[in-house]
């Protein structure tokens, strides 16, 4: 009896092992799998920083340069004799930060109203609204230049900031959050006197804060990367947001790719710090966004 206890412990013990050694050997697998992807997508990011400490003749050495180099300071020099650089990264952080305030303002008005609001044709406006998200924004360049410049905002900020400040994409976010507000709360704000406009800024927005952060974040990415518009409306060098000063830096000849690295680098930065700064809200309402339903 001894014997066969021992067998089967033997056995039960042999099984646990095995278990035991196949998750650690997944998980090998799989944490080797994902350090090779957040190695693919970091690279980028460390390479420009080389590039931007490496003259233009390193660039074009072979072997390539992989590590840092002494040439930081002379890439700056250039980028700043050519451009006007920290007034183009002004003028986007002005225009990032305008546009993300008025998209949150009124596309929280938006998707408050259609979350709580009953009125005739709410779901084909709705409808209509989500529908106008599936034509190409190149579509609509020609149109929008041409009202731009009827209303004389051409060599201004006005059209990267107030065309978009109510979208469909925006709109349609903050319904999602909004829709799960109980509405037994602003039954009971109504009896207690409160107007509708402070019910939707003193509770609304507060319970929101997710996809506000949500809607923050990705606004304020999209207005800063933004390219083709800046490039068709704005006309002088002192207003040019980052992205198209950048591109201005390629020459026909030669183009300082080590100052252009250096300018590349350095306009990431306010993206980077905004991201940090509001990363937990917007992982929350990525999450709260991804389990609803």
């Amino acid at each position: 009896m001894k014997s066969k206890t021992n067998l089967k412990t033997v056995i039960v013990d042999t099984e646990k092992n095995k278990r035991s050694w196949m998750e650690k050997f997944n998980k090998t697998i799989l944490y080797l799998f994902l350090s090779f992807g957040v190695g693919i997508t970091f690279f980028p990011f460390y390479y420009m920083l080389v590039l931007a400490t490496r003259s233009r003749e390193e660039i074009f050495n072979f072997p390539p340069p992989l590590w840092f180099g002494g040439s930081s300071w002379d890439n700056l020099q250039i980028l700043l004799e050519k451009l006007p650089f920290f007034q183009n990264i002004f003028n986007s952080i002005i225009v990032s930060s305008l546009a993300t305030l008025l998209v949150l303002f009124f596309c929280s008005l938006g998707g408050y109203g259609f979350a709580k609001y009953n009125f005739k044709g709410k779901e084909k406006l709705f409808f209509l609204m989500l529908a106008s998200m599936m034509i190409p924004s190149l579509l609509s360049i020609i149109p929008w230049f041409i009202m731009m410049r009827y209303f004389g905002w051409i060599n201004s900020f006005k059209p990267l900031i107030i065309p978009g400040a109510a979208n469909a994409f925006g709109i349609f976010l903050m319904r999602q959050f909004m829709e799960d507000i109980p509405n037994e709360i602003i039954d009971a704000a109504r009896i207690d006197g409160a107007g509708e406009f402070k019910i939707y800024y003193k509770i609304a927005l507060p319970l929101s804060k997710p996809g506000l952060a949500t809607l923050s974040i990705l606004t304020y990415l999209g207005a800063w990367n933004n390219f083709m518009g800046p490039l068709l409306v704005l006309q002088e060098k002192s207003k040019y947001t980052i992205s198209v000063a950048l591109s201005k830096l390629n020459g026909n000849f030669e183009t300082p790719w080590g100052a252009t690295m250096m300018g590349t680098a350095l306009g990431v930065l306010p993206i980077v710090i905004v991201f940090i700064l509001a990363s937990k809200r917007f992982i929350s309402g990525l999450t709260a966004g991804a389990t609803k339903g």
